[in-house]
């Protein structure tokens, strides 16, 4: 029990940091900074593997959150990818 209410807490702790971050980020920024941002969700992503793999003290609801933890990384990985690949489009020149 002791163990789930740590996780638990650093799960509460990340979320609320990673608004405060997110939201001190001008909206002009935002779209460059995304491609940066693919690096970071990808170490997430190794976190959240390692959050859900078999270990001596994985509950359920460790497995559960490192399983979401995958897809929402993963769709923030490649979202973010799309966005600036959009974006990058936008300074090609026409050919015409």
């Amino acid at each position: 029990m002791e163990m789930l209410i740590l996780t638990f807490t650093i799960f509460v702790l990340a979320i609320f940091v990673g608004v405060e971050i997110i939201n001190k980020v001008p909206p002009t920024l935002h779209t460059p900074l995304m491609s940066g941002t693919n690096a970071i969700s990808g170490i997430v992503v190794v976190g959240a593997i390692i959050s859900s793999g078999a270990g001596e003290h994985t509950s359920g609801l460790s497995t559960f959150l490192g399983v979401l933890g995958i897809v929402l990384a993963t769709i923030n990985i490649f979202g973010g990818f799309l966005v600036t690949d959009r974006m990058l489009q936008m300074f090609k020149k026409k050919k015409g």
